[in-house]
């Protein structure tokens, strides 16, 4: 179980590698690494994310990127919006090349440390919660990303998540909206579905 993207750290032989993406209108110069997430491009899932996700009209506060990987998602949206993003992961690795990549990328807007899911966050709420979840670390933790988003969110606070349909869409929608009481299909693309929902 040590050598998946989702271990605390991973014992694969060190592979870097170093190439850009254009995000949000910013070419981005990334370097990943062996046991991480999606390392040999930003997976399409996240670009879909990334796309469909609104912060123009949130409550203040900051965002939260949960399962941050080295770092797309939360850097191109800290970058777009401008707002404080935090990013955490489990993955030891993957918040090393996140904090490497912002540097590299000079976002000075994020915060970016360890933690299993919820469990190390700064904030007590957050105007918005983001997450491309590790769906290979099962339903159980999946789920928790889900509803434990509830409470750390304010009020008009949004949860936005991306899961492809085979992986899991449906049980995904159905659990935040047993959650927020609203779970939105923003986005489908190529079998990826964006849900987004709300506190009210």
């Amino acid at each position: 179980m040590t050598n998946h993207y989702y271990s605390e750290r991973p014992e694969t032989a060190h592979e870097f590698d170093e190439w850009s993406f254009n995000l949000k209108g910013k070419t981005f110069q990334f370097v990943t690494d062996s046991g991480v997430f999606s390392r040999e491009t930003v997976d399409y899932g996240s670009r879909v994310l990334i796309d469909a996700f609104e912060w123009e009209n949130l409550p203040e506060g900051r965002i939260l990127d949960v399962g941050c990987g080295y770092g797309p998602i939360g850097l191109s949206i800290a970058y777009a919006s401008q707002r404080m993003v935090e990013m955490v992961d489990i993955n030891a690795r993957a918040v090393e090349l996140a904090q490497g990549n912002a540097k590299r990328n000079q976002i000075k807007n994020v915060v970016i440390h360890q933690s299993n899911i919820y469990a190390e966050v700064e904030e007590e709420k957050y105007a918005a919660i983001i997450s491309n979840p590790p769906i290979r670390a099962g339903k159980k933790v999946v789920h928790e990303i889900l509803t434990e988003a509830y409470p750390r969110l304010v009020t008009g606070g949004t949860l936005t998540i991306v899961i492809q349909k085979k992986q899991g869409a449906p049980s995904a929608q159905k659990k935040m909206e047993e959650t927020f009481g609203n779970a939105e299909i923003v986005t489908k693309d190529k079998g990826y579905y964006i849900i987004k929902s709300v506190k009210e």
